[in-house]
């Protein structure tokens, strides 16, 4: 009798290469912008707002605040949704997620407005209102993660002898993992978008950009700024889906 060895190929599903279309779609748009920047008939104003070394501090800022917003939010979103997924919190959930609520469902100008008015301009500020802006997706992804995990598995570890806070961290947190992420990588992109208002703070940004070429009708300035910010929001989601999957525990 014979023996016939199969040979198992992998199959590629193509998830692989459709991970590399938005880094992709970065490349094209910066080399694009660059290229439109070097042989576009500027005069001096356009000439000055696109220099390199300018385009490169409107883009750090507006990073900057992306990053110190995100940081905030989620060190104060993150601990707020594991304590209102407690029970004892039952009573202050709703008035929590009504604030909660209310922060996005408010423009965010108005809430710049809001805070310029009653705070001042500058980076703190405008830090501020992209943390009330992004903390309801980072809070509510905690909290639905946490409420999603099944009952029978921590009745499980309750009965190997955990005490709350040991159940809490190696069951409840690990899987709820994947649904805090993506409420981070939600709120991530929420804060490349309006951190461009925080231009109207004298906070800086790629928002000082679109303002600048809105209000001296330079379609150039205006156009590059909006690209780089598509441009950065793409590689943000990028860069955040790659941590998801990184993060996430394997087999959930």
């Amino acid at each position: 009798m014979s023996t016939v060895a199969v040979t198992q190929v992998p199959v590629d599903d193509g998830r692989s290469a459709s991970r590399w279309v938005l880094p992709a779609i970065v490349v094209l748009l910066v080399a694009g912008t660059a290229a439109y920047v070097s042989v576009a008939d500027l005069d001096s104003i356009e000439a000055r707002a696109l220099e390199p070394s300018n385009l490169l501090e409107k883009l750090w800022e507006h990073v900057r605040l992306v990053l110190v917003s995100t940081v905030a939010v989620i060190a104060i979103g993150a601990p707020l949704g594991i304590a209102l997924s407690r029970r004892w919190a039952r009573f202050v959930r709703p008035p929590i997620l009504l604030v909660a609520n209310a922060g996005q469902a408010i423009p965010s100008v108005g809430i710049l407005v809001l805070l310029a008015i009653a705070v001042g301009v500058g980076f703190k500020m405008a830090v501020v209102a992209l943390v009330l802006y992004a903390l309801l997706p980072i809070l509510r992804n905690t909290l639905v993660g946490l409420q999603q995990v099944d009952p029978f598995v921590v009745d499980a570890a309750r009965g190997m002898g955990m005490g709350p806070l040991r159940v809490l961290w190696t069951v409840e947190l690990p899987l709820a993992v994947p649904v805090m992420l993506a409420g981070i990588r939600v709120a991530l992109i929420l804060n490349v978008g309006v951190a461009t208002l925080a231009t109207y703070t004298n906070a800086g940004g790629l928002g000082d950009l679109i303002e600048g070429g809105i209000a001296t009708y330079r379609m150039p300035i205006l156009s590059v700024g909006c690209v780089l910010t598509i441009a950065l929001a793409l590689l943000v989601d990028w860069l955040a889906g790659i941590a998801e999957r990184t993060l996430s525990p394997k087999g959930i």
